[in-house]
């Protein structure tokens, strides 16, 4: 049975998480320094056809139903 050695292991984790950590980094200033991606027309499309103000509500609430008595 061999022994396992903590110290080669530790090491080798240590590494990996600090490639990992300069691998995000780069990440982060690539996503920094491009600039964000727009549809056509220069809107975001996050955000794109939302009108301001009230909107409808998404189960017809406001609506009267026909064949419904009002309760």
């Amino acid at each position: 049975m061999q022994k396992s050695r903590p110290t080669q292991n530790k090491r080798a984790r240590e590494r990996a998480k600090q490639e990992k950590q300069q691998q995000k980094v780069a990440r982060r200033q690539e996503r920094k320094s491009s600039p964000p991606e727009r549809g056509p027309g220069g809107e975001d499309p996050d955000i794109a056809g939302i009108v301001p103000g009230p909107q409808a509500s998404p189960w017809g609430d406001d609506e009267d139903v026909p064949g419904e008595e009002p309760a």
